[in-house]
């Protein structure tokens, strides 16, 4: 199989640094010619996965504006123009949560969409986080920090409480990866987010990161 090869391209529209859409004129294997082949770009961006020395699996409740309600979400964020995606992705875990990890897992990098471009996605699993400061995040929408067990994770993803789906892919291979390396034990787990309110989220009770 070829690749097709792009013959040209053109701007259409600039929105700042969030998204630019070009027309591309593409041509297939076979010599056929395709003129203004829509194209998207988008920063690309890094999830994490983070799972903490005691086997809590960080995730954060909070609302997103092409989400409906609340939503389950790992630790993401935009890379910065010429930034390496794991120094991203440590930058993004350290802000958001006031964590540093161990180990860090690459999960692959994707591009978000197979036919128009829109950035690629690069997914993590950071192990063995551990509060380091308070969180400095920007994040327009609110969040709500969590700690929640493996198998409260494994439930939620079940029943589509990851509502984007670089967020459910970035945890069903997060959760994969760790059946070769599992995690401390729940009792263990439990120890770690006991003593700590509680929040509601789809019917179900996760403890709160203070």
């Amino acid at each position: 199989m070829q690749p097709w090869k792009t013959r040209s391209r053109r701007t259409l529209l600039e929105c700042g640094k969030y998204l630019t859409v070009e027309a591309h004129t593409v041509e297939l294997p076979d010599g056929q010619v395709i003129d203004d082949w829509p194209w998207l770009i988008a920063p690309a961006y890094v999830n994490i996965v983070a799972v903490s020395e005691n086997g809590g699996y960080l995730c954060f409740r909070q609302v997103k504006y092409a989400v409906e309600d609340t939503s389950l979400a790992p630790v993401g964020g935009y890379l910065e123009q010429g930034e390496d995606p794991l120094a991203a992705a440590r930058r993004e875990l350290l802000e958001e949560t006031g964590h540093e990890a161990s180990d860090w897992v690459s999960l692959g990098s994707y591009p978000v969409d197979g036919n128009r471009g829109l950035g690629v996605a690069h997914l993590y699993l950071a192990r063995g986080a551990r509060r380091v400061r308070q969180p400095d995040a920007d994040d327009l929408e609110e969040q709500e920090l969590l700690v929640l067990s493996r198998a409260d994770v494994e439930k939620a993803l079940e029943e589509g409480a990851f509502k984007l789906l670089p967020w459910a892919a970035a945890v069903a291979l997060a959760l994969r990866r760790g059946e070769s390396a599992r995690a401390p034990s729940a009792h263990h787990a439990a120890e770690a987010v006991e003593d700590r309110p509680p929040s509601k989220h789809g019917g179900t009770t996760y403890p709160i990161l203070p």
